[in-house]
C-alpha cells in the first residue's frame, strides 16, 4: 500500500501488539476470476524472527482451494479510523482527510487438516477470544469434536513482507494534532476515541 515515510512504522514491537489487538482480518488470495477475500479471526506471533499468521476456514469455503495455487496471499489488519475535519487545522485553506492504522502482511500459505493440529489451533483461538469456553470445548465427546474439526482447514502464512501504516496527522503541527486528539477523544464513537488514544500513544499532540 502507499505509505508516505512519516506514516511508516517498522518496529515489530509496535506492529505485533497492533495485530493482536485487531485480530479480525481480511485474507485475500488470487484466483482465476480475480482476488477472493475471507473475513476471519487470526492469531499472529513472531517466531525465529518471522511473523506467523494462523487461522482456519470452513472446508466448504472456495478459498481453501486457492491455497493450492501456491501464490502470495495478503492479510489486512484494520485498526481504528476517523474522519478529520479541516476545522481543526490552523490554516483555513485545508481539506478533510481520514486518520487510520492498518497493517498488510504478505506471504505464501500452507494448510493442515491433522485433527491434533486443528485442535491445538482451536485451543489457542479459544484462549485468545473466549478462555471461559475452553473447558466446555474440552468436555465435548470425541465424536462431536472430530466432526467439527472435519469441517475446517487450518492455514499458516509466514510473512515475506509486512507494511505497517499509521496515518495519524504526523504531517500537521503539534497544535493541530492536539486539536484533533481533543476532538476525537471526546467523541462517543469508539473508533474516533481510539484514534485519539493511538495518536497520544505515538507521542503526537502538544503534551
Amino acid at each position: 500500500m502507499y505509505i508516505p515515510e512519516f506514516n511508516r512504522v517498522e518496529d515489530n514491537a509496535v506492529t505485533l501488539p497492533f495485530l493482536q489487538a485487531n485480530p479480525f482480518a481480511i485474507l485475500i488470495s488470487p484466483g482465476e476470476d480475480g482476488p477472493f477475500a475471507s473475513h476471519i479471526p487470526v492469531l499472529a506471533r513472531f517466531a525465529d524472527g518471522q511473523l506467523h499468521v494462523r487461522g482456519h476456514l470452513a472446508k466448504a469455503n472456495p478459498h481453501c482451494k486457492l491455497f493450492e495455487r501456491d501464490q502470495e496471499s495478503l492479510v489486512i489488519f484494520n485498526g481504528p479510523h476517523a474522519y478529520i475535519s479541516p476545522r481543526l487545522y490552523e490554516n483555513r485553506e485545508s481539506v478533510p482527510t481520514w486518520n487510520y492504522a492498518a497493517v498488510h502482511v504478505y506471504g505464501r500459505t500452507t494448510t493442515f487438516g491433522n485433527p491434533d493440529q486443528l485442535n491445538q489451533l482451536l485451543v489457542e483461538l479459544i484462549a485468545q477470544f473466549d478462555s471461559q469456553y475452553g473447558d466446555q470445548w474440552a468436555s465435548f465427546g470425541e465424536q462431536y469434536r472430530s466432526r467439527m474439526l472435519s469441517h475446517i482447514v487450518g492455514f499458516e502464512l509466514i510473512a515475506t513482507r509486512v507494511e505497517t501504516k499509521f496515518k495519524l496527522s504526523q504531517n500537521r503541527t503539534r497544535a493541530e494534532q492536539e486539536n484533533i486528539i481533543r476532538s476525537l477523544a471526546g467523541s462517543p464513537d469508539s473508533h474516533e476515541s481510539a484514534v485519539a488514544e493511538l495518536m497520544r500513544g505515538r507521542g503526537l499532540g502538544s503534551r
